[in-house]
């Protein structure tokens, strides 16, 4: 492979888009978690069934998550600024792809727990567990595996979002492929930001599946 481009511009972007990835990803597990578990616990037949809580944050929730990715970008780019001081780079593209993976993993968190076996959190109720215990022994533990596909879900979206992240200046293998496979018509580096791309996807779905078969005991 003898394109310069990709020889000295490609390992510096794979790793702006590991970077961007890693730290929203991070973010959005302990961000996104909570409010999964918030959403189930205040829905109908939740721990605690509270409408009014339940109806702001799932507005909220749904609101973020109707909106595209781009828009939602251009949107947040004051709170990136004032977050992390600069609107380019890989570090502002974490901002914008925090707030639009919460929503979208406290979701697939709602999902999850809701599954679990309503005999279990009875179960655990008669032996006087609190809603805490319910919260961590019942629902994350007997929802983990699915926790687990549902972040590497996330992972992968975000993966995507990331791409589109390049249109602003974040960085990474979307600015790449945008700047020289799509305005200077380079096939090469096209191809070559694709290829990377599909490989963190096969990579981070062949993980994910590994441990949540490795936590499924059922």
């Amino acid at each position: 492979m003898t394109n310069p481009v990709i020889q000295q511009k490609l390992p510096e972007a794979t790793l702006e888009t590991l970077q961007m990835v890693g730290v929203s990803a991070l973010l959005t597990a302990l961000l996104g978690l909570p409010l999964g578990l918030l959403l189930h616990a205040t829905s109908i037949g939740g721990l605690t069934p509270n409408r009014v809580v339940n109806s702001v944050v799932g507005f909220v929730a749904n609101i973020v998550r109707s909106l595209p990715f781009l828009i939602l970008m251009i949107a947040v780019i004051p709170l990136t600024r004032a977050l992390v001081g600069t609107t380019l780079q890989w570090k502002a593209a974490v901002v914008p792809l925090t707030i639009c993976a919460v929503p979208f993993f406290a979701r697939l968190v709602e999902t999850a727990v809701r599954d679990v076996n309503p005999g279990k959190v009875e179960a655990a109720r008669v032996i006087g567990a609190t809603r805490v215990g319910i919260t961590v022994q019942v629902h994350i533990r007997e929802a983990l595996p699915a926790l687990v596909s549902s972040f590497t879900v996330t992972v992968i979206a975000l993966l995507g979002y990331s791409a589109m992240a390049g249109v602003i200046g974040a960085g990474g293998i979307g600015a790449l492929a945008i700047s020289y496979g799509y305005q200077r018509f380079d096939n090469a580096v096209m191809a070559a930001c694709v290829v990377v791309l599909a490989v963190f996807v096969v990579v981070v779905q062949a993980v994910g599946d590994v441990i949540a078969r490795a936590l499924d005991h059922r």
